[in-house]
């Protein structure tokens, strides 16, 4: 107990028993010594009751008073209430100003902020951008379930899945379809979510800038390409002894650069698609095929095993499917040494779906690329791809394909050990095989 606080409480024993001694020095002199204690003991007991209601109607009156300058235990607990309330009061007045300063950066963000209630799924509060993104307007929207106010926007199955719910891309303003949003849904509490939408028009428009850009410039290259190798086969290294090693590194680097221009149309006119034509996709077949480019692939330098669990065929593309899974057999032999395996499977997965993954013991990929690893031409090691002769698009190719089927891409690797790339289709995609194992061969 500090100090001041027990000189205070000893000063108001002090006080009460210089009463009570007064009192029985009185009755005493009297003749009534009980009777004068049980007053002096009545009266000490009134005043406490009176100066106890004199703080419990300061403190519900809510009023500011200035401690009175005595001493006493009384006094000390007024000047503590007193100091308590400043320091409320202070810090009520610091968290409001928080407060005022967090409203106005939400309100001043140029992105669409609305708060919803996780419960009902009611609008509590938005800033001004809401305004001119979603057509929210104040107050009328306050208290408005977020789903039927922001029609039509898919937002019912995407707000079920809550903390799992991935950023909804592309998807047309409720009240201009010219504005492309991306919406971000943060659970920041266990009671309100915070839906965050973003004007992404220009950078879709720049996006698309891009990939014009590209398919033009690829478009271009195709028809000199086409000469230039053209004519370089016409030459035969064994009549120009002192050239002969220079034009085979220039018809290897010519057929590179025709490829590198394939890939890149392939991609551009993988990015302009937003569906695919849907037929069966008979695995067997595919598997087959598979197979043999891998085998042609290796020239014999590798085990090529291939096993088929699944027992179904798939619903998609057979061109798209058959140039995704390609890309990632030959990428296992390319960058497996001779001597190792590589392993193609195709089996069922719990939940209904799909999996056909290519597993390899090569050289394997370290951890910090693998967020990466499917950006277009991204390269773990630039001289090893040059090695193999890789136009570092096909993984991007395999994404955008598999984006194409509502699949997604896992990759597992550890360095020394080799990697695996596993196509995860989901239970819509699947189908019954066929017994006709001549239908709907790949390209």
């Amino acid at each position: 107990m500090p100090q001041h606080i027990r000189s205070a409480w000893l000063r108001t024993l002090g006080v009460l028993a210089l009463w009570l001694l007064a009192a029985l020095v009185l009755g005493l002199l009297l003749g009534e010594a009980w009777m004068a204690l049980a007053l002096a003991s009545l009266a000490a007991l009134a005043w406490s009751y009176w100066r106890l209601r004199r703080v419990l109607r300061r403190l519900t009156a809510r009023q500011r008073w200035e401690p009175a300058p005595e001493n006493g235990a009384w006094n000390e607990l007024d000047r503590l209430l007193y100091r308590s309330q400043a320091e409320m009061r202070t810090r009520k007045r610091r968290l409001v100003e928080m407060l005022r300063t967090y409203r106005a950066a939400a309100a001043a963000l140029p992105d669409a902020v609305v708060v919803v209630d996780r419960n009902s799924q009611r609008v509590q509060w938005f800033n001004e951008a809401a305004g001119g993104l979603l057509g929210l307007h104040h107050p009328g929207d306050l208290g408005v379930p977020v789903v039927q106010r922001l029609q039509p926007l898919p937002l019912a199955h995407w707000l079920a899945a809550g903390r799992n719910a991935e950023p909804m891309l592309d998807a047309p303003s409720p009240i201009d379809s010219n504005l492309r949003l991306n919406l971000r849904l943060i659970p920041y509490s266990d009671e309100y979510w915070l839906l965050v939408a973003r004007d992404v028009s220009k950078l879709l428009r720049l996006e698309q800038v891009r990939r014009d850009f590209v398919a033009n410039v690829s478009h271009e290259l195709r028809t000199p390409l086409t000469v230039v190798h053209g004519y370089l086969d016409m030459l035969d290294p064994e009549d120009f002894p002192d050239s002969g090693p220079m034009l085979v590194e220039m018809r290897k680097q010519s057929q590179r650069m025709a490829q590198l221009v394939e890939d890149l149309l392939t991609l551009s006119r993988l990015e302009s698609q937003d569906d695919i034509g849907e037929e069966t996709v008979a695995m067997a077949p595919m598997l087959a095929t598979l197979r043999r480019e891998a085998e042609a692939h290796s020239h014999g330098r590798h085990t090529i095993e291939v096993h088929d669990e699944a027992g179904c065929d798939l619903l998609g593309s057979n061109k798209e499917l058959h140039s995704a899974f390609s890309n990632l057999v030959t990428n296992a032999v390319r960058y497996t040494p001779a001597g190792g395996t590589v392993s193609i499977t195709f089996a069922r997965e719990a939940e209904g779906g799909a999996v056909l993954a290519v597993r390899d013991s090569g050289y394997g990929i370290p951890a910090s690329h693998l967020p990466r690893i499917t950006e277009r031409f991204y390269r773990v090691s630039s001289s090893r791809s040059r090695e193999s002769g890789g136009t570092g698009l096909g993984l991007s190719i395999v994404k955008h394909v598999l984006g194409l089927h509502q699949a997604r891409l896992e990759i597992q690797s550890e360095v020394g050990k080799g990697s695996e790339f596993s196509c995860h289709f989901g239970p819509a995609r699947v189908l019954a095989r066929e017994t006709d194992t001549h239908a709907s061969r790949p390209a």
